[in-house]
């Protein structure tokens, strides 16, 4: 027999170290020889779309296309240290790093075009476009590339860096604010679970995630699927069979992981609320999106047959055991 069940979780997540450990992030930006700027930053990509929110950053701070940045990153003998593409951090921190020397940039384009143009001042100079001209008289202007040019044997550049506010955790009193900012979500699932042999099948699936400023969507939403998968495998199926200290589930033909039959199309909804830290209001949302997928499906579980599965990955074999465990239960109740 197959039964049905829905089941809803939400969750919040703090971004970055926290409790009071340095989170800093650092990053510099350069004129380059074509007039192009080159954004240098330690931030890793590991798959999060680090690289493409890094240029579209710094392409909306510095009012240019993308085309026109080159991004150089993952290189420790040219880049400074932007911390670990880890605790959902690069977008907040490493963001707001670029956006801060791009800002730096800008300051320092502007007070060396008042000298090349013999401006008395840098009140109302524009950096748009891969120009600065001065907006009450545009016919005052030099380019980027003609800047690049005439400052080739001494490049112009400027840094930025960002460290997040977060206060270690009182040991006495437990208090403290460990995190921010803190991104929220909700995950609600429907599910079917047979229960001859144990199998759970994800029917329907909906998220919605709190980022602050989707600075790019259609990556927003990626994120989103793929906690969604990552979540599904950690709670139906992931077991490394753990025996005495022993792992023994050592490769993918035993350790099982979801693959795209197992997945099910999430409907994404994005909660944009501007965060005033964020570069542009954006929050980090790389792992909150997968921590109330879990519970959601657990409670879906729980609505469809009657049991809580207490220890994960709740496989067929333990949902079968659970099922006898209620059946002789109610066995011996009716007795």
């Amino acid at each position: 027999m197959k039964k049905r069940g829905k089941g809803v979780a939400i969750a919040f997540y703090g971004t970055g170290y926290g409790d009071g450990f340095p989170d800093v992030s650092r990053a510099e930006i350069r004129l380059l020889d074509d007039g192009k700027v080159g954004i240098y930053v330690g931030g890793t990509e590991v798959g999060q779309g680090a690289k493409t929110v890094f240029v579209q950053i710094a392409a909306e701070t510095l009012r240019i296309s993308p085309e026109k940045i080159v991004l150089i990153n993952e290189d420790t003998s040219e880049t400074p240290d932007a911390g670990t593409a880890a605790a959902s951090r690069q977008t907040y921190n490493t963001g707001n790093a670029i956006k801060k020397a791009c800002e730096n940039f800008i300051e320092i384009l502007k007070e060396i075009t008042k000298k090349e143009l013999r401006l008395n001042s840098t009140v109302g100079l524009i950096v748009k476009n891969g120009e600065v001209y001065l907006d009450i008289f545009p016919q005052k202007r030099i380019s980027f590339e003609e800047l690049s040019k005439r400052y080739r044997d001494n490049p112009i550049s400027a840094k930025g860096e960002f460290v997040a506010q977060t206060v270690q955790m009182d040991p006495e009193t437990g208090q403290g604010a460990p995190y921010w900012p803190y991104t929220f979500n909700a995950c609600a699932v429907e599910v079917e679970v047979d229960t001859y042999t144990g199998e759970v099948t994800i029917l329907k699936a909906k998220v919605a995630q709190d980022v602050g400023k989707a600075v790019n969507p259609k990556l927003i939403e990626g994120q989103i699927d793929g906690g969604f998968a990552m979540a599904l495998g950690y709670v139906l199926m992931e077991d490394l069979n753990l025996v005495e200290g022993q792992i023994r589930n050592l490769n993918f033909s035993r350790y099982l992981i979801p693959t795209a039959p197992d997945m099910v199309d999430v409907e994404k909804i994005i909660i944009e609320d501007s965060h005033s830290t964020g570069p542009f209001g954006a929050k980090g949302i790389g792992e909150p999106v997968m921590i109330p997928v879990g519970p959601a499906i657990l409670n879906a579980i729980y609505d469809a047959i009657g049991v809580r599965i207490t220890e994960l990955p709740a496989t067929p074999e333990k949902i079968i055991e659970a099922l006898q465990r209620k059946e002789l239960k109610e066995g011996r109740n009716s007795e």
